[in-house]
């Protein structure tokens, strides 16, 4: 197995840095952004992403966390997902809701998420916010915004790494 290093903790930070930044500008501010992580990676990347939004505007935007498990295509397949609930304190209608997430892979998690915010509410839009996108699509989904576009193929995994479930931040390609 040979593993290549694609970010570091430093890499991590700047990337989400830039990906804030790309948030309020393509909102024009936070006053109306939600963020809603994909549990497991994706809840830390959302609480990343509020603290330096609210760093950076001076306010504090609603972030909850979204389980995605009843809303997958493969949950009567023997999948063995379980459910551990999402937490969403704040209504999602009306709102430009940010889905957080690691890896864009074949869409199928977007897809997911999308159906489990609409049975929220109605907000006024979805957008998506990846870490890695490493292709191979099998649903029409791309992200708003992207820290690495990676092209890997069917056979390579990329592993993200948060320390505060995993003991460090990085980004791997497992080859």
């Amino acid at each position: 197995m040979n593993e290549l290093v694609l970010m570091d903790a430093n890499a991590m930070d700047r990337t989400l840095t830039r990906l804030v930044h790309e948030i309020v500008e393509r909102n024009r501010g936070t006053e109306n952004v939600a963020l809603l992580g994909i549990r497991t990676r994706g809840v830390y990347l959302a609480r990343r992403v509020a603290k330096k939004l609210c760093e950076l505007e001076g306010r504090e935007v609603p972030l909850g966390e979204l389980d995605i498990t009843l809303y997958r295509d493969d949950l009567f397949d023997g999948c063995d997902a379980v459910y551990r609930g999402s937490r969403v304190e704040f209504p999602v209608d009306g709102k430009d809701v940010v889905l957080c997430d690691d890896v864009l892979y074949t869409g199928r998690t977007a897809r997911s998420a999308i159906a489990a915010v609409l049975a929220l509410g109605r907000p006024k839009s979805i957008q998506l916010l990846i870490l890695v996108d490493r292709g191979h699509r099998e649903l029409p989904f791309q992200s708003d915004y992207t820290g690495k576009n990676v092209p890997t193929s069917r056979a390579e995994r990329v592993v993200v790494h948060c320390a505060e479930c995993d003991g460090e931040d990085s980004v791997r390609l497992i080859r």
